[in-house]
């Protein structure tokens, strides 16, 4: 009896490849960080942006993009899987039922038999265990994936959005200079008349306004494709008359966001790809451990019985019970190598998934890096742009004002007309790209607390 358990227990031992574990090398804090708090995002995280506009499109998007539907379906898809992977170790019961009838020249013999069935591979070295785990950790790995579809769909619409904003800024910037162009052209073109001007200012005068009138369908043609793309993430057929409107003032009520960068560690938890990269890992693992198993000996128990008879009336009168039991046990011998390769394939698998989630966990941390350094040094662009407008916006006045009056070259109205339109437009992408980086950064934090 103490042999039979020592055998057994190098068995049980055996099941278990010897697999390594993942090395996460975890800094204390971010580089870029300001504020190291606990990230606390509202499960909405894009609310913060306060925009009723914004909410009403992720909302819709969420419930009708395809993308998140087919996530959904795939969940459902490894839920159903996982009962068939249980379903295949356990014991598995049928119903026979046959008649037959033989016979020589002077005698016709016929039998009847009714004959459950039952079998049942026993699954005493753990295979039940690993195929359920695995079969788990796929169930995981899909809603992780559905949850990332679901954070980087958000993502995209609210950056979609803020271009859109964007795109619209530049747009009535590009309308407004080519209405005070068209009034400056205007007035040379009557100085020119008198005399008082000459034709290369006449000239340049409307070449500033072409300019202006010129990047009018540029910025038509960017707001109508990027409401195009707009409708794709909402799930929706292109609209013929796309109205998206925002209560938000985008740039003149821009005001900096804190968003608390937590932890390193966080991350492990928090983002999708990390979550459903270790659910991989596990898998993977559990493939292994069942690779392994697959070279040790296995059992199967067997047994039918029912009812026989010579005539069908007496299955129910006269019935006769026979039934047979049976126990085997199997144990490969020689498979010209394929079981130890197959368990050789598993292990590299797993090796495989442990290097891609240690990956991972570094273009997590760069993400975040990335983000927080962005917000930083966008917003002292930002801060020292909105001096450089008003100092530009004050130069062009002052050059039109000397010019009028004979003490300026139109020259100079040209530059300063050129350096204002260019840093109020340089101005709004910047704003957007500053929404970008934080809604980069709440994608980079995992989005919503789960």
């Amino acid at each position: 009896m103490k042999q039979i358990i020592v055998i057994l227990s190098l068995i049980f031992v055996g099941c278990n490849p010897h697999l390594q574990q993942p090395q996460i090398d975890l800094p204390e804090n971010y580089l870029y960080a300001t504020d190291t708090d606990s990230i606390n995002l509202s499960h909405n995280w894009w609310e913060m942006f306060g925009d009723t506009t914004l909410n009403r499109l992720i909302t819709t998007a969420l419930a009708a993009n395809n993308d998140l539907k087919a996530a959904v379906s795939r969940i459902e898809e490894a839920r159903a899987k996982q009962r068939v992977v249980r379903a295949q170790y356990l014991p598995e019961f049928a119903l026979g039922r046959s008649a037959g009838v033989s016979g020589s020249d002077d005698e016709v013999t016929q039998q009847y038999i009714v004959e459950p069935t039952a079998s049942w591979e026993i699954p005493i070295f753990g295979s039940l265990r690993s195929a359920t785990t695995a079969a788990k950790a796929d169930v995981d790995y899909a809603l992780w994936q559905y949850r990332g579809v679901e954070l980087s769909l958000a993502a995209q619409v609210a950056t979609t959005y803020y271009t859109l904003l964007q795109y619209r800024r530049d747009l009535d910037i590009a309308r407004q200079s080519s209405e005070l162009r068209a009034q400056t052209a205007k007035l040379v073109d009557s100085l020119f008349v008198r005399g008082m001007a000459s034709g290369v200012n006449r000239e340049q005068a409307y070449n500033l306004l072409y300019t202006a009138l010129a990047d009018i369908p540029l910025y038509e043609r960017a707001v109508a494709q990027t409401l195009l793309q707009l409708d794709i993430l909402l799930g929706q057929t292109p609209q013929l008359q796309p109205s998206v409107v925002s209560n938000a003032p985008f740039v003149a009520d821009y005001t900096p966001i804190n968003i608390p960068s937590g932890v390193p560690s966080e991350l492990l938890y928090r983002r999708p790809d990390m979550m459903s990269s270790h659910a991989k890992m596990r898998s993977a693992a559990a493939a292994a451990k069942s690779a392994r198993i697959a070279r040790l000996p296995s059992f199967s128990l067997t047994g039918d019985g029912g009812i026989v008879s010579d005539e069908i009336s007496k299955i129910v009168t006269s019935p006769t019970w026979a039934w047979n039991a049976l126990l085997s046990l199997s144990q490969p011998l020689f498979a010209f190598g394929s079981l130890k390769s197959s368990e050789k394939v598993a292990v590299e698998q797993y090796n495989q998934a442990v290097v891609e989630y240690q990956q991972t966990f570094i273009s997590a941390l760069a993400d975040v890096e990335k983000s927080l350094v962005s917000i930083s040094t966008y917003r002292a662009e930002i801060e020292r742009y909105n001096e450089l407008i008003e100092s530009n916006r004050a130069i062009a006045e002052m050059s039109r004002a000397l010019y009028l009056n004979g003490l300026n070259a139109y020259l100079d109205v040209i530059d300063a007309e050129r350096t204002l339109y260019n840093s109020q437009m340089e101005y709004s992408n910047i704003i957007a790209a500053q929404y970008i980086n934080y809604i980069n950064l709440c994608q980079a934090l995992g989005g919503n607390f789960y």
